[in-house]
C-alpha cells in the first residue's frame, strides 16, 4: 500500500489544502465587512487603485518566492479575462453595492452558497462523478446560508446583490480550473488580477472622469490599502486550495466567508447578527466538517488538479 493512502499522511495532505482555503474565506468574509466602508467611494476608482497596487505586489511577490509566471496563450486569455469580468469586476461592484442594501453577513453568505454548485459543477468539468458526501455537505452549509440570509438584515436588492455575488464566486474558482494546471495559484492569481485592474481603470475613466481618484477619502484610501493587500493573500491562497483539493470540495469552505464577516462586522461596530444569524453558521460549520473528511482508502488529492502546483 502506498504511503500516500495511510490515514496519518491523507489528514495532513488534506489540511496542507484546507488550510490556506479557510484563511482565504476569512480575507474575503473581511473585505465584504471593510466594504462597507466604500459605498461613497468612485467605485470603480477605488477598486481600480486597489488591483493595480495587488497587482505590482503579485508579480514582485512571485518573483521573490520563485514562482513563474507565464504568458498566456491562445483560449488562456477568455479563461482569465472570464475570471476578471466575473470574480472581480462585478463581483465587487455587487459586494460594495450590496452591503449599502444588506449587514456584511447577510452579502457574504451568498459566497457559502457557492458549494452547490461547485459540488456538482467542478467535479463534472474534471469528468469525474460529484461525490454524495460533498453534495450532502453542499445542501447542508447551504440550507446554513439560508438560515443566515433570511434572518439577517436585508431587502430584495439586498439579496439580488447577493445572487450575483453568488455566481460571480461560483464562476471565480470554476473559470480557473482550465487555466490551473499550466499557470499555478500564483500566475492564474497574477494575470486576472491585472486584467482586472485594466477593467476598472477604464470603467472609471469613462464613467467616473479622471478626477475620480481624487475624491476618495483617507479613510477609503486605508480600507483600499487593506484590500490590496488581502487580494494577493486570498487570491494565492484560494487557488492553492482548488489545485490541491479540486473545486468540488474547495468550495465548502465557502462557508467560512459569512462567519468571517460578521465577526469582523461586529469588530467594526456594525449591526450584531441575530442568533438566528448564528445558528445558521453552525449549520455551516456541520457541513464544512461532513464534506471535508477524506473519502475513505483516498488519501491524496484528485490527480487531475494536484499537477497545477508543478505544471506550471
Amino acid at each position: 500500500m502506498p504511503l500516500s493512502g495511510t490515514p496519518s499522511v491523507g489528514r495532513a495532505l488534506a489540511a496542507r489544502g484546507i488550510v490556506p482555503g479557510v484563511v482565504a474565506m476569512a480575507f474575503v468574509g473581511s473585505l465584504v465587512a471593510v466594504s462597507r466602508t466604500l459605498v461613497d467611494a468612485p467605485l470603480f476608482a477605488v477598486q481600480a487603485v486597489r488591483y493595480s497596487i495587488a497587482s505590482c505586489l503579485l508579480f514582485a511577490v512571485a518573483k521573490l518566492a520563485g514562482a513563474p509566471v507565464v504568458r498566456p496563450r491562445g483560449a488562456e486569455w477568455l479563461w482569465l479575462g472570464g475570471i476578471a469580468a466575473t470574480g472581480l469586476v462585478l463581483f465587487n461592484v455587487a459586494v460594495v453595492r450590496g452591503v449599502a442594501q444588506a449587514e456584511p453577513a447577510a452579502i457574504a453568505v451568498a459566497v457559502a452558497c457557492v458549494p452547490i454548485v461547485l459540488g456538482i459543477v467542478g467535479p463534472l468539468l474534471e469528468h469525474r462523478a460529484p461525490r454524495r458526501r460533498a453534495l450532502l455537505a453542499a445542501l447542508v452549509v447551504t440550507a446554513g446560508s439560508i438560515v443566515v440570509e433570511g434572518a439577517g438584515r436585508t431587502n430584495a436588492i439586498g439579496v439580488a446583490w447577493a445572487t450575483l455575488v453568488l455566481a460571480c464566486e461560483a464562476a471565480f474558482t470554476l473559470l480557473a480550473v482550465p487555466v490551473l494546471p499550466r499557470h499555478g495559484p500564483w500566475g492564474t492569481s497574477a494575470h486576472s488580477v491585472w486584467m482586472g485592474a485594466v477593467m476598472f481603470v477604464l470603467l472609471s475613466v469613462f464613467t467616473e472622469g479622471t478626477a475620480a481618484v481624487t475624491r476618495i477619502s483617507t479613510a477609503e484610501w486605508e480600507a483600499t490599502a487593506y484590500l490590496a493587500a488581502v487580494t494577493v493573500l486570498a487570491f494565492v491562497l484560494w487557488y492553492s486550495t482548488v489545485a490541491r483539493l479540486g473545486p468540488g470540495r474547495a468550495g465548502l469552505l465557502t462557508g467560512v466567508a459569512p462567519i468571517s464577516a460578521a465577526v469582523i462586522g461586529l469588530v467594526l461596530g456594525t449591526h450584531a447578527p441575530s442568533p438566528l444569524v448564528w445558528l445558521g453558521m453552525v449549520v455551516v460549520i456541520s457541513g464544512l466538517v461532513v464534506g471535508l473528511q477524506p473519502a475513505v482508502g483516498v488519501g491524496s488529492p484528485a490527480p487531475s488538479t494536484d499537477k497545477g502546483l508543478i505544471a506550471r
